[in-house]
Formats: C-alpha cells, sequence, structure tokens
C-alpha cells in the first residue's frame, strides 16, 4: 500500500497504473494548456490516460483533487531544495542556492504550479495541502536561525518559527509573481529576496563566524602572544 493523498477518495495501491496513467495525462495536458486548469476537463484527462470517465472519479473528486494528488507526488524536489539550505557553507551561498533551486524546481512544474493556484482557490483539500506543506519546512529553517544566533553569526531576535514561516510566505510569493506576471525580471526577483532572507535573519550579509575572526585576529596580531 501506498500513503493516501488528502486528494484521492481512496487509498491508492503501490504502483497503481490507472492512477498514474490519470495523472501523467493531467500533466501533459497542463503542459500543452499553459497550466490553465480551466482549460482541462475530466473527459480529456481519461481519455488521454485510456481510462473513463467513472475511473477518474474512482480516484479523484475533482480536477483539483488530482492537481492537488500531483503536487504531492513532486513535493519530495522542494525538501531537497531545503536540504542545501540547512547543509554547511556560508549562509549567503547557501540561501541563494536554495532560492534559485525553488525557482528551478518551478521552472519544470510552471504549468502545474499555475493549476495549483486555481485548485487551491476552489478545493480546501489544496488549500490545506499547501499550507501543510509550507509547514513541515518551518522545523528545519527555524532550527537553522537558531543555531545561527546561538553562535553569534545572527543577532538575538523574534520568534525563529514566525520569521521562518514569513520568508517562506516570501518564496510562495515570488513563485506566483513568475507564475501570473508578465515580463517580470526574473534576475532582480531572485536578488531581492536572497537579500530580504539575509537582512532578515543577519541584519546584513553575514560574514565569518565571531570565533573564526578571533582566531584570525589573534595569528596576526604580536600583541595577543605575550
Amino acid at each position: 500500500m501506498t500513503a493516501r493523498s488528502r486528494t484521492d477518495r481512496r487509498t491508492p495501491q503501490r504502483g497503481d497504473q490507472r492512477r498514474s496513467a490519470l495523472l501523467v495525462a493531467l500533466d501533459e495536458l497542463l503542459r500543452d494548456n499553459d497550466g490553465r486548469l480551466e482549460a482541462v476537463n475530466i473527459a480529456e484527462i481519461s481519455r488521454r490516460a485510456g481510462l473513463t470517465r467513472s475511473a477518474f472519479y474512482f480516484y479523484f473528486e475533482n480536477k483539483a483533487g488530482a492537481v492537488g494528488a500531483a503536487l504531492e507526488d513532486i513535493y519530495e524536489e522542494v525538501f531537497a531544495v531545503n536540504d542545501i539550505l540547512v547543509g554547511s557553507g556560508e549562509p549567503a551561498g547557501r540561501i541563494e542556492r536554495t532560492i534559485r533551486g525553488l525557482v528551478d524546481f518551478w521552472d519544470r512544474h510552471r504549468h502545474l504550479y499555475r493549476a495549483v493556484l486555481e485548485a487551491r482557490s476552489a478545493s480546501p483539500a489544496v488549500r490545506d495541502i499547501w499550507e501543510s506543506e509550507r509547514q513541515a519546512f518551518i522545523p528545519s529553517i527555524a532550527a537553522m536561525i537558531e543555531d545561527e544566533r546561538r553562535t553569534g553569526r545572527a543577532p538575538a531576535g523574534g520568534d525563529a518559527s514566525t520569521l521562518a514561516d514569513v520568508l517562506l510566505l516570501l518564496n510562495e510569493r515570488l513563485l506566483e509573481r513568475l507564475t501570473l506576471g508578465a515580463e517580470l525580471d526574473r534576475e532582480s526577483y531572485i536578488e531581492s529576496v536572497v537579500t530580504v532572507w539575509l537582512r532578515s535573519i543577519y541584519g546584513r550579509e553575514p560574514g565569518p563566524r565571531p570565533a573564526d575572526t578571533t582566531i584570525a585576529r589573534n595569528h596576526h596580531d604580536p600583541a595577543a602572544h605575550p
């Protein structure tokens, strides 16, 4: 058995080829229609999958539900991007790679992202997926912020979980603007979002850890070696 999506009408069986065929057909039709969910109908999805409408309704209540299931199926990619943020290395580089990785993810799935924006307004289940997936990222990002504060690299500040949530909302807004905005300067938006992350956490672009600075100063300052 595989885990049941919050938008599945029944728990899918492992390797359920009919469900997979429906989601592949949905993905193809969304690509063909620039992510406009209203331009895709259940009969087309079923026909392209080689199945009947009743087969579609066996798994999903409606198109929005199928979009929500497709979104859940690709979220592992987003978690992989998040691993960059909480990994090792200089924070400025980690944050920039994370934001760029998120935009790369959006590039690959722009058609689905646009459909999700539409489905979110119509489906409580899709809204629940959207919210809970963002919430899933908060603990690791908050832990990273608290660790940076503990080491003195970032200044003390407000609740780290709230800050993490706000920064994730900024990421969502970036992807929404890229999806719906016309002729945006993508690079400027990415650079601006990276700057907001850095200044929100560090107050400035962070330099070396204080301990590293002390070691360097003592190594070069004769007065530090009586």
